[in-house]
This record gives structure tokens, C-alpha cells and sequence, in this order.
């Protein structure tokens, strides 16, 4: 599969009263033509703001995008791209499903109003045809009685049709690439894997590339061909479903499964947390992020951050434990780490 999305090195800074935040420090993954892309990590860790500059939704000031950045979409880099291209850019190349569907739509406008905005903004066809679109994009994410449905608020659907709404929108420019922003966040359980499997009958009707923006891993598990791990503002694991849910070698990611309840727990067995606070991206640490919270620190982990080791083809972690002349190359997270 090609790759339709690459991001280079990628450091995104907020300015406050109190200091700058770092809050993305040299992020860099690909995402490839019709794959589901996961990126998760703790709140905080930066994957909102990771998504929001590939839609060109950082605001500057307070925001930041360092100049040795760059995220080429389709070979282009579009960080350099004017205004109009921005425009032309959101929502016909590229399009995103935000965390919170009554915030994100307009409370004053029809859901069937709020679909044609976009529809005509990137396509010129009669009234009565883009009419026809969005009804039929209604239907798509399976919206009953979509005729109807078009002259309705927001206030007037539940959660999940709301959120069926904001896919139907997302999808009316024909997108190539889909940014999903903790899609099933506010929705109970039922829901949420309504809308994973709706998302997934899409991407392989339509062929559209997924990033999928959660901290719950369980929603990952049956839908993401690759998973990126993020924590303080850099990526700490990255490889396959497989390889980061049953051949893990970073432990952020060992911390962050066990972290997960599991059907396998005794009565009154504790559940497993991971101890600690995140760091202050004001003033991150120099080395691993993780360093203060992990059970496997070594000296070097607190003086510089590790490079980027390859497992296998695809797989690549950032810790000292990889490095050739470490002598725990093997290591087995969960028993007691003799550094």
C-alpha cells in the first residue's frame, strides 16, 4: 500500500502566561492507503493536537508548528500550503470526526443545512443534487427516515445519531484520509461498537485511510492494522495490531495494557495503575519521558532520550532496553527487573 500521509519530525508548542508547552516534540509516522491507523496513549500525551495539525487547526498564536516540522500529504507538504488550499484541503482531502458531536455541530442550523455547507463547498452541482447527496450520506451511516432526519437539530437525536451525523458530514467531501478524535467517547458501550463497525463498513466501501485518535485500547483491538503509542509528546511504540498487543517491548505500552481491566480478574484483585504523574511538558525531561514512572529506568534513560531501535520490519520502539550493549534485549515485563 502506498502511503498517503507522512509526518516528519513534527513539534507543536502552545505559549502561556507560564511558558511554552511542549506539547508534541519530533512525532513521526506514515499512514497508508485504505489502513486504519490507531494512535493512543494517555490524556495529554498529545494526540489531539497531533490530528488537529493535520487538519491545518492549530491556531497561531497561541500555537506553534516548529519550522523543521513537516506532515506530506499525497508528497505534498502541507503545512506550506496558503490559506485557499486549506480550504480546498479540509473536508475534500481530508476530514475530521471531533470527540464531542453536540459541541462540534451548530445548535441554530439543521443537521440537513449543516451537510450541504459542505457538500457545496467542494462540489458544484444544482441545489436539488447536493440535496440528494446528503440524504443519501444520511442513509449511508444509517440514519432512519434521512428525508425527515435532514430537517432536524442536533438537540433533537441521541448520542449515537449525532455521531452518525458527524461521519455523514465528515464523509460528504469524499475524503481520502479520516481523522477519527476519540469518536466513541461519550457513547455507552453498545453505541460505540456500532459506530467502529459502521466506520470500518466505510473505509471498505469507499477504500478511506482511518486515524483512529483513543486512549482505550479495547476499541482499537478489532479495527486498527497499525498502532502508534504516544506518551508526553512523543511516540514510545509503533508496529502492528499484533506485534503492540501480544509482542509489546516498550514498557509504557506493558504499563498502558495492564492498566486495562480484564475479564480475568479475581474477586477483590486490585486493578493494575500505572504510578506517577505524566511530566511537565513546560519543562520536559531531557531523556525518556517515561524514565520516573518506569520500573526498568537506567541511568541513560534519565539523561537522553533513546533512539528509535527496529524490532522487526515495522516494529520500532524508543528505549534504552534495545540498545546492543544493554544486556536485556530480552527482558520479560512483569517480573521484577534486576537493573
Amino acid at each position: 500500500m502506498e502511503k498517503i500521509l507522512e509526518v516528519k519530525n513534527l513539534k507543536v508548542s502552545y505559549h502561556t502566561y507560564a511558558g511554552e508547552v511542549q506539547s508534541v516534540r519530533g512525532v513521526s509516522f506514515t499512514a497508508r492507503e485504505g489502513e486504519t491507523l490507531a494512535i493512543v496513549g494517555e490524556s495529554g500525551c498529545g494526540k489531539s493536537v497531533t490530528a488537529k495539525t493535520i487538519m491545518g487547526l492549530i491556531a497561531t498564536p497561541p500555537g506553534e508548528i516548529k519550522a523543521e516540522s513537516s506532515i506530506l500529504f499525497e508528497g505534498k507538504d502541507i503545512l506550506k500550503q496558503s490559506e485557499k488550499e486549506w480550504q480546498a484541503y479540509r473536508g475534500a482531502k481530508c476530514s475530521m470526526i471531533f470527540q464531542d458531536a453536540l459541541a462540534s455541530l451548530n445548535p441554530t442550523m439543521t443537521i440537513g443545512k449543516q451537510i450541504l455547507e459542505n457538500i457545496t463547498n467542494h462540489f458544484k452541482m444544482p441545489h436539488r443534487d447536493a440535496e440528494k447527496k446528503a440524504v443519501e450520506m444520511l442513509e449511508l451511516v444509517g440514519i432512519p427516515d434521512a428525508v425527515r432526519a435532514m430537517r432536524k437539530y442536533p438537540h433533537e437525536l441521541s448520542g449515537g445519531m449525532r455521531q452518525r451525523v458527524m461521519i455523514a458530514i465528515a464523509l460528504s467531501g469524499d475524503p481520502k484520509l479520516l481523522i477519527a478524535d476519540e469518536p466513541t467517547t461519550a457513547l455507552d458501550v453498545t453505541i460505540q461498537a456500532q459506530i467502529m463497525d459502521l466506520m470500518q463498513d466505510i473505509q471498505k466501501k469507499f477504500g478511506t485511510t482511518i486515524i483512529l485518535i483513543t486512549h482505550d485500547l479495547g476499541v482499537v483491538a478489532d479495527v486498527a492494522d497499525r498502532i502508534v503509542v504516544m506518551y508526553a509528546g512523543r511516540i514510545m511504540e509503533k508496529g502492528s495490531c499484533d506485534e503492540i498487543f501480544y509482542g509489546h517491548r516498550h514498557p509504557y505500552t506493558w504499563a498502558l495494557l495492564n492498566a486495562a481491566p480484564s475479564l480475568d480478574l479475581k474477586k477483590k484483585q486490585k486493578l493494575m495503575s500505572i504510578e506517577g504523574m505524566p511530566p511537565d511538558l513546560i519543562d520536559p525531561p531531557k531523556g525518556c519521558p517515561f524514565a520516573a514512572r518506569c520500573p526498568y529506568c537506567m541511568n541513560a534513560c534519565v539523561e537522553c532520550f533513546p533512539p528509535e531501535y527496529t524490532l522487526e520490519e515495522g516494529h520500532k520502539v524508543s528505549c534504552w532496553l534495545y540498545h546492543p550493549d544493554s544486556g536485556y534485549q530480552d527482558i520479560e515485563f512483569g517480573r521484577e527487573a534486576e537493573i
